[in-house]
C-alpha cells in the first residue's frame, strides 16, 4: 500500500485506521437503529389501534427513501443517495450486510481500499437513475410511482459484486471446500436469491438492481481503459480530511520539498539504511500526527520518509 493509499484510511487520534468496508456496514446499521427509534416513538405518540406503520412510512421513511415521482424528487433530492442506507426490517439488513461484507472483502483484496466506496456510490446513483426512469417511462409503473419506494443497498452491493467478478471471476472462496468455490458462482447464487426475494408489487426495483450491476461493470471496464472513476472522490476526500489536520498538510509539504532536492548520491555507500516496512511507516506517520508535525522527527526518521516517498513515486 502506498503513502497516498494510507491517507484514504480514516485515522483516529490514537493512530488507528478504520476499514472503509466497516464504515459502510456501520452506517447502514446506525441509520437502521435511528429509524427504528423514531418508529418506536411514533408508537408511543399514537393511541392503541392506530395505523402507526402507514404514518411512519408516509411522514418519516419517505424522507429518506427514493420515489420515482418528479414532485418527490424535487422536494427530496438527497434520497438518490440516502435510500441505500434505509431498511425497514432487521432480516434484510443482516443478509445485505453479509453479502456486502463478502463481496466487499474480495473487491478490496483485489483493488485496495480506495475504490469500494466510490463503486458503492456509483451503484447507488445508477440504480436510482434506472428506478426513476423506469417509474416514469414505463406506463404500468408510472401509475404506481407515487406510492412505491426504493430503499436498501441492493443496487450498490450488486455493483461491488459485478465489479469484483469482472476483475477476477475465478477468485476462490471457501477454499476448505474441495479447493474453493469460484467467485462467479457465488455471484450467480447471490443474484438468484436476491432477485427472487424482491416484492412482486414493485418491479422497478429489478431495474434498479440492473442499473447497479451495470455501474459495477462499467467501472471496471473504464478502469481497464485507463480511466479510474474513484480517483476524483479519493482526492476530494484527502483534501477534506487535510483541512482539519494542518500537521499532516505541513508534513506532506515538507516531505515533498525534501524529496525534490534530495540527492541519492550524497548517501554514503556504507550507511545503514533500514528496510521500508508498513509498521515502521505507520509509526512515523502517527508520530507526525501526535507530536506536532514533520519537524519533530529524528534525522533517521526523516530519511526513512524520503526513501519511502521516492519508492512510492517510482512505483506509480
Amino acid at each position: 500500500m502506498s503513502i497516498s493509499d494510507r491517507n484514504y484510511d480514516i485515522r483516529l487520534s490514537s493512530g488507528s485506521r478504520i476499514n472503509p468496508l466497516v464504515v459502510l456496514i456501520a452506517l447502514n446499521m446506525i441509520i437502521f437503529v435511528v429509524l427504528a427509534f423514531f418508529k418506536a416513538l411514533t408508537y408511543v405518540r399514537f393511541p392503541e389501534g392506530s395505523d402507526v406503520t402507514s404514518y411512519f412510512n408516509q411522514n418519516i421513511l419517505s424522507l429518506f427513501s427514493l420515489s420515482a415521482s418528479p414532485q418527490s424528487l424535487l422536494s427530496h433530492p438527497w434520497t438518490i443517495l440516502s435510500s441505500a442506507f434505509v431498511y425497514t426490517a432487521i432480516w434484510p439488513l443482516i443478509t445485505n450486510m453479509l453479502w456486502l461484507w463478502l463481496f466487499g472483502y474480495v473487491f478490496m483484496d483485489i483493488t485496495g481500499n480506495r475504490k469500494i466506496i466510490p463503486v458503492f456510490i456509483y451503484g447507488t446513483l445508477l440504480g436510482s437513475l434506472a428506478y426513476i426512469l423506469a417509474g416514469n417511462l414505463i406506463p404500468s409503473l408510472r401509475v404506481q410511482s407515487e406510492h412505491l419506494y426504493l430503499f436498501g443497498a441492493g443496487p450498490a452491493i450488486l455493483a461491488i459484486a459485478i465489479a469484483a467478478t469482472t476483475i477476477c471471476p475465478n477468485h476462490k472462496l471457501f477454499t476448505m471446500l474441495n479447493g474453493g468455490i469460484s467467485l462467479w458462482i457465488i455471484t450467480v447464487l447471490f443474484l438468484t436469491l436476491y432477485l427472487a426475494t424482491i416484492p412482486a408489487n414493485n418491479p422497478a426495483v429489478h431495474i434498479a438492481h440492473l442499473g447497479g450491476g451495470i455501474a459495477g461493470f462499467l467501472f471496471i471496464f473504464l478502469l481497464r481503459k485507463g480511466f479510474d472513476g474513484s480517483e476524483w472522490m479519493s482526492n476530494l476526500y484527502d483534501r477534506f480530511i487535510n483541512m482539519f489536520n494542518p500537521d499532516r498538510t505541513k508534513a506532506k509539504t515538507n516531505l515533498s520539498k525534501n524529496t525534490l532536492y534530495y540527492k541519492s548520491s550524497s548517501v554514503s555507500p556504507y550507511k545503514k539504511t533500514p528496510t521500508i516496512t508498513q509498521q515502521k511507516l505507520d509509526e512515523i506517520l502517527d508520530k507526525i500526527n501526535q507530536r506536532g508535525g514533520f519537524e519533530k522527527l529524528t534525522e533517521e526518521e526523516k530519511e526513512f520518509l524520503k526513501r519511502a516517498s521516492k519508492e512510492d513515486l517510482q512505483g506509480r
